[in-house]
């Protein structure tokens, strides 16, 4: 595994006053002032928009003022699960496939951060679609015909009047595929996150649903192991401070942030500030959502995984660090 984010140069700290604040109250380590730091290792799917506040963290320098060194790879969802399990990564980015992985077989795993309340998918579809209805008996393009995207597009069809097991026909075209489909006409609808959406609308295809304004749901989850949390309880405070810190200076610079994602992803200038306004809104304001929305998740995660049982919040999430960051970081009167 290769690292993607590179340490920043020795430079002042931004928010280097809160900071002293924080270490003279014991919620800062020490070992951001000295050159040995703890390496955090963290996968990620994509390079999604959800995923920026992370290299944002490590650049600014909130890891480190937290004592960490955090290293970004590359890993799918599942081999993450396997990673996390192992050792050899701290956190994934694929939260939704742990908690799936806890549903099917009790992994001992805990989702730590929400970065969205609202779902990130969209349903596009082709311009002869005029409304809900007229998806009776079409093809829609999905990533998967048991994935939490398509059992929440059976919810959002129900709600319109559709049997979404039966009125609709779900393939799945392949990854990356969705909206090829969709715009060559193999599909009439396709569910896109927001990088294939906005290509589909520049090419003609219309807006039919946003998940978000559909469902009550998370969007871009972070897990790590119970062990993890049970053996490192202040690496995992550090992490989420520094998130936390990096979410705040994301919704304070739109230039920063823009610039950033520029940096990540490789979008140009206009697609990331598009994003960025777009995207901006649905991100929560501390990393967590209430229980009505993880008690909704667990509904989907036990459809992905075939669950019998219900899984109680408590065994599935773990808000308690990133509320405690909050709470540390208004305390000490921490701004970007």
């Amino acid at each position: 595994m290769s690292r993607i984010i590179k340490s920043p140069p020795r430079r002042p700290f931004p928010g280097a006053r809160a900071a002293v604040m924080l270490l003279l109250a014991g919620l800062v380590s020490p070992a951001w002032t000295a050159s040995a730091l703890d390496t955090v290792t963290m996968s990620i799917p994509t390079k999604t928009f959800q995923q920026t506040m992370y290299p944002i963290a490590q650049d600014r320098g909130y890891m480190r003022e937290e004592g960490l060194d955090l290293k970004l790879v590359y890993i799918e969802a599942t081999p993450s699960i396997q990673s996390l399990m192992a050792g050899t990564i701290q956190f994934t980015g694929s939260g939704t496939s742990a908690l799936v992985a806890l549903a099917k077989g009790s992994a001992p795993l805990k989702v730590v951060i929400a970065s969205n309340d609202r779902v990130l998918q969209w349903l596009l579809v082709r311009p002869n679609i005029a409304g809900p209805r007229d998806l009776k008996g079409k093809i829609v393009a999905t990533t998967g015909v048991a994935t939490a995207a398509t059992f929440m597009l059976r919810q959002v069809l129900g709600k319109h009047g559709l049997d979404g097991a039966k009125d609709v026909n779900i393939i799945d075209p392949g990854p990356n595929n969705q909206l090829t489909a969709l715009v060559s006409g193999i599909a009439d609808a396709a569910i896109l996150g927001p990088d294939q959406r906005y290509i589909g609308l520049d090419n003609g295809m219309k807006e039919l649903f946003f998940f978000g304004n559909e469902v009550k749901n998370s969007w871009g989850t972070v897990a790590t192991s119970d062990r993890f949390i049970k053996e490192q309880p202040k690496m995992v405070g550090g992490f989420l401070r520094a998130t936390l810190k990096a979410l705040r200076w994301m919704r304070k610079d739109r230039e920063g942030a823009v610039g950033a994602m520029m940096k990540f992803s490789g979008l140009e200038r206009a697609q990331a500030a598009r994003v960025y306004d777009d995207l901006m809104p649905t991100f929560t304001t501390n990393a967590t959502v209430d229980d009505e929305t993880q008690k909704n998740d667990l509904v989907i995660i036990r459809q992905v995984a075939g669950a019998a049982n219900d899984i109680p919040n408590g065994r599935a999430y773990d808000f308690s660090f990133a509320l405690d960051a909050e709470q540390q970081l208004n305390r000490a009167g921490w701004k970007p």
